[in-house]
Order: structure tokens, then C-alpha cells, then sequence
């Protein structure tokens, strides 16, 4: 029997309509309240430039402005590159629905040589994996697809008691398990929620603007570490008339940091 794709896989399908175009189709299972996981948009950008032929060197940064939101159907994604150096590749992508802009996007890629190599930043220290409770989640979507275990700042339906914190680790796995990729690493640095909501112990409207990601591992450096958890930490450090900030990283379970993420996130807060 053909072996069966993986639901992430399905949800990242893009068709190609041309050299530098491509259609994308929202996926239920990737679903969240009113529109599709951000880190599936934010994947759906990325690996349009991932995979076009033109592409040279392996990925660094990312940026993801979502400018409307995207509504369920076909999503239609071109992605240009802008300039490429000798040692980085600059690129360009939007995405449309019914002729309208709802996201665009910029990435950089570039050559990793082996040079000195430091590390100032040591991982959370938290309980594996295997001693945390998956969080629970009563609805369907995108939250489904992963296997969440937080050590620190639950979020309220959880049961936490530990109080307001914009401070959240965890654990986060695909379920079904999916060995990562880069294209998986994407995604996973628009999971976490909005630090609003575990500030204010309540869920209010609210939605990432702008996500920034680096990229801090190699290719070979995410096929060694096959399907196995992630630990990630975000918080924020302003909540301001409309708009915070929010901050995170993500780590394996080796302890390399493979991606730290930045991102501006509105909130509508009705008291």
C-alpha cells in the first residue's frame, strides 16, 4: 500500500501555475477560528521560494507581513528573487485571494560556511518530553496537529494556576509525528499563541501582523533529529494600545538552537 502523506504535507501542496507562481489550498486540519493557522501562511510563503529552481544557498531569515485575513479556497503565491550575491540570495513573495494582496513575504538565503561558532544562550531547563501532560483542546484545527506540553505558562483553559506570565516553554510535537524539515520549522515559529491572552487570562481577538524568523540550523542539522520534540520558549516585553511584541526560540532536544523568531501582534481588548 502507498505510504500515507502526512497531513502537513497535504496543507503546504503547491501547484505550480507558472516559472514563479503557484496555488495553495486552505486545509481544515490546519484550520484555526477565522482563517488558517498563521504558521501554515507563513510555510506556504517560505516554501514557495524554498523550492523555486532558482533558488541558491540554504534558508536564514524570514519575514511574514500578513495583511488580511485568508479565507478558505485557493490561495495564489508568487515568489521572485530580488538579488543574489555571492553568498546571499534575497527573494520576494505575495500571496493573493480573488486579486487581493492578504500576505507578503521576504526571505534570505545564504552559504554556511564553517567558521567560529559560539553560543551565549542555554536552553530552558525543564522536564522531558515524556513527563508532561499533552495540553488539552476540546475544539478541531490546526491545534490538533500538534502534541503540546507546556512546562511553564499554560494557557488559562489548561488549568494553570500559575497566574498572568507572557512567559510560556514547552514541548511541541506533530502528531501525527513528521521528521522536521525547514519548511516544518516555518511554521512552528508562528505556534505560539498570542502572549495577550496569557497575560490578560482571557481570550480576546488578536492576530499576528508581522513575524520575523532566523534560521540557525543547517539542513543536515534538522534530518538528524528526525521526528523528535522541539522545546520553545516566547514571551513579550510591551503590550501597548492595540499592538505587542513577542519574542521566541526554538531548540532541539540536543540543545542547538534552530530558529529564534520576533513578531508584532494585534490585540483588541474590549476592557
Amino acid at each position: 500500500m502507498p505510504h500515507e502523506r502526512h497531513p502537513f504535507d497535504i496543507a503546504t501542496d503547491l501547484v505550480p501555475t507558472g516559472p514563479d507562481s503557484w496555488i495553495a489550498r486552505t486545509r481544515d486540519a490546519y484550520w484555526n477560528m477565522v482563517g488558517p493557522f498563521g504558521g501554515l501562511v507563513t510555510a506556504l510563503l517560505f516554501k514557495s521560494a524554498l523550492v523555486h529552481p532558482a533558488r541558491r544557498g540554504e534558508p536564514v531569515a524570514l519575514t511574514v507581513n500578513f495583511c488580511a485575513p485568508v479565507a478558505k479556497g485557493e490561495m495564489h503565491i508568487t515568489a521572485l528573487p530580488a538579488r543574489t550575491n555571492r553568498s546571499t540570495q534575497h527573494w520576494t513573495m505575495t500571496m493573493l485571494q480573488e486579486g487581493e494582496c492578504v500576505a507578503t513575504a521576504s526571505a534570505m538565503f545564504g552559504k554556511r560556511p564553517e567558521t567560529f561558532s559560539d553560543l551565549t544562550l542555554l536552553p530552558p531547563d525543564v522536564p522531558p518530553f515524556e513527563d508532561l501532560e499533552r495540553m488539552p483542546w476540546a475544539g478541531a484545527g490546526w491545534i490538533e496537529r500538534f502534541d503540546l506540553r507546556f512546562a511553564q505558562g499554560a494557557p488559562f483553559w489548561a488549568g494553570s494556576t500559575e497566574g498572568a506570565s507572557s512567559r510560556s516553554t514547552l514541548w511541541i510535537a506533530s502528531d501525527p509525528p513528521r521528521p522536521l524539515d525547514f519548511v516544518g520549522l516555518a511554521a512552528l515559529t508562528d505556534i505560539f499563541f498570542g502572549r495577550i491572552i496569557h497575560i490578560r487570562q482571557q481570550m480576546v481577538p488578536f492576530g499576528t501582523v508581522s513575524l520575523t524568523s532566523y534560521f540557525h540550523a543547517t539542513e543536515d542539522d534538522l534530518k538528524s533529529l528526525g521526528p523528535s520534540p522541539v522545546l520553545g520558549t516566547a514571551e513579550a516585553r510591551i503590550f501597548d494600545r492595540g499592538f505587542h511584541d513577542q519574542s521566541a526560540q526554538l531548540w532541539s532536544e540536543g540543545g542547538r538552537l534552530l530558529a529564534t523568531s520576533h513578531q508584532l501582534v494585534y490585540f483588541r481588548d474590549p476592557a
